[in-house]
C-alpha cells in the first residue's frame, strides 16, 4: 500500500528512485496530471532534462509517431551529460529491437515474431504448468515464503531460459545479472562495490557495466558454440538468420540475446508479485476470483493496469513539435510514465479502484504502437497458469509481512514478498 504522506507539485521529482520504493508514485503523478502533465524535470550535473508525460492521449500521440518521436537515442529518461558516459550508455542504441525504428525495427522484429505468435505461445502452456508445480512443490510444506525469491522471478525466467537453449545451472546467474542490468541503483544488488560505496549513483554505474559485460561474455560464448552445432532454440534461429541478404553479426545477435533476458523474465516477475500484492490488499476483489475463476484473465488485465511492470519509455524528438500547446524542440527527450497513464481519470472511471472486472480496460502496461511488448502473451499465460495453480492449492495465502520494492524509476519491481499459507499435508 502507498505511504501515507502528502506530497505539492514542488516536492516531485521523477528522478528520484526512492520515490518508488517508498510507494510514493502514484500520488505524485496524480498531483502531475492535475496540475502539470507534462513537466519538464531539469538538468543536473549528471543528466540531462526531459519531459514527463502522465496523460494517456499524450502517450498514444508520442508511441504512434515514430517518425518523430525516436527509440534509437535510449529508452530511459536518463541520458548522460558527460560525453564518455553517453556512448558508454549509447551503446546498445539502434541494436536492440527495443531502441531502433522502422524500417529496419520491423525487419528484425519480424525474425523472431513467430515464436511469439498466439499459437506459438499456446504450446508452452503444458510446460509452464508443470513447471509452475514444480516450484509449488518447494514450498507446499512450508507454509511460508518469500513469494518472490521462490515462486515469481523462477517462472518466467525458466521460459525465456528455455527459449534461448541456456541450461538449468545458468537459471540463477541469469537471474542474477538481470537484478544486476535492470535494479543497478538498488544497494541490495551492488555487491561488486565495498558496502561503505553502496547507494550512490557511481556504485549504480559500476553495477550496471558489470552485469552488462558479464552477461555479454556468457552469451558470447553461447553463440560460439551455437555456430559449432545448432540447437532448437532463439540463439540458433538468429545464427541462421539474414537481414536484406546479409547474415545478422556477432554483435546484433548478442544484444538480441541481452534485450530477451532482461525483457523475458524481469517484467513477467514483477507483473506476478504485485498481482499477489494487489489481490492480497484488497480481499474483496480476491475472493471474488476464488469464488469465480472465469474472472481470471479480466483480473489479469487488472492487476497489468494497476501495477504497470515497466515504469517508463522515453523518446526523443527528431524535430521541433508539439504535445498539447507544449513546444518540444528537436533533440528533447520525453518520457511516458505507464503507472500514470494507466490510472488516468479520463481514461479508467474510479482509477483509483482495483477492479477485478473492470471493463474496458485499455491498460498500457505492455505499450501501444509498434514497439508494444513482443512477450505480452508470454506474460498473460504464465500470469494465467500462476493464479490458477496457486489458488487451487494455496488459496489462503496472504502477506506474512511489508513487501519490499526496488529501489528504480525503470521497473516497478518487488524485491521480496513474505507469505504464508496452510501447508499442504
Amino acid at each position: 500500500m502507498m505511504t501515507e504522506t502528502t506530497l505539492s507539485l514542488a516536492d516531485i521529482n521523477l528522478n528520484d528512485e526512492e520515490l518508488f520504493e517508498r510507494g510514493l508514485a502514484h500520488e505524485a503523478f496524480k498531483i502531475l496530471r492535475r496540475e502539470d502533465p507534462i513537466s519538464w524535470t531539469p538538468a543536473t550535473e549528471e543528466v540531462k532534462g526531459h519531459w514527463n508525460l502522465v496523460k494517456y492521449e499524450d502517450v498514444m500521440h508520442v508511441s504512434r509517431r515514430p517518425e518523430i518521436f525516436s527509440s534509437e537515442r535510449g529508452i530511459v529518461q536518463y541520458e548522460p551529460v558527460s560525453m564518455d558516459e553517453a556512448s558508454a550508455a549509447s551503446a546498445g542504441n539502434g541494436k536492440m529491437i527495443i531502441t531502433m525504428d522502422p524500417p529496419r525495427h520491423v525487419k528484425m522484429r519480424r525474425l523472431v515474431n513467430k515464436g511469439f505468435t498466439p499459437r506459438a505461445v499456446a504450446l508452452w502452456e503444458p510446460k509452464i504448468r508443470a513447471a509452475t508445480n514444480m516450484l509449488l512443490d518447494r514450498i507446499a510444506k512450508k507454509g511460508e515464503s518469500d513469494f518472490v525469491l521462490d515462486i515469481a522471478c523462477n517462472i518466467p525466467l525458466a521460459v525465456i531460459c528455455q527459449m534461448l537453449g541456456l541450461p538449468e545451472k545458468d537459471w540463477a546467474l541469469m537471474f542474477e545479472l538481470t537484478n544486476k542490468v535492470l535494479g543497478p541503483g538498488d544497494p541490495e544488488y551492488q555487491t561488486d562495490v565495498p558496502e561503505e560505496q553502496r547507494g550512490t549513483q557511481e556504485a549504480a554505474r559500476i553495477t550496471g557495466n558489470i552485469g552488462t559485460m558479464q552477461m555479454f561474455g556468457y552469451f558470447a560464448q553461447a553463440l560460439q558454440e551455437r555456430k559449432t552445432a545448432r540447437r532448437e532454440d532463439i540463439i540458433s534461429l538468429l545464427v541462421d538468420s539474414e537481414l536484406e541478404g546479409e547474415q545478422l553479426t556477432d554483435e546484433d545477435i548478442l544484444w538480441f540475446c541481452f534485450l530477451l533476458i532482461l525483457a523475458g523474465n524481469e517484467t513477467t516477475r514483477n507483473g506476478m508479485s504485485g498481482g499477489l500484492l494487489s489481490l492480497c490488499e484488497h480481499p474483496d476483489q480476491k475472493k471474488k476470483l476464488l469464488n469465480d475463476m472465469s474472472l481470471l484473465p479480466g483480473a489479469i488485465e487488472e492487476i497489468l493496469r494497476w501495477n504497470s511492470p515497466v515504469t517508463h519509455m522515453a523518446r526523443v524528438a527528431l524535430q521541433d513539435t508539439k504535445i498539447r500547446h507544449q513546444e518540444i524542440k528537436q533533440g528533447e527527450r520525453v518520457v511516458m510514465w505507464y503507472p500514470a497513464v494507466n490510472r488516468d481519470e479520463e481514461v479508467f472511471p474510479n482509477a483509483d479502484v482495483f477492479d477485478i472486472t473492470r471493463s474496458p480496460n485499455e491498460h498500457l502496461a505492455f505499450g501501444i504502437g509498434e514497439h508494444f511488448c513482443l512477450g505480452a502473451g508470454f506474460a498473460r499465460l504464465e500470469l494465467k497458469v500462476l493464479f490458477e495453480e496457486m489458488f487451487r492449492r494455496f488459496p489462503d495465502i496472504e502477506l506474512a509481512g511489508p513487501p519490499e520494492r526496488l529501489r528504480s524509476t525503470f521497473i516497478g519491481g518487488i524485491k521480496h514478498l513474505p507469505v504464508k499459507f496452510t501447508p499442504e499435508r
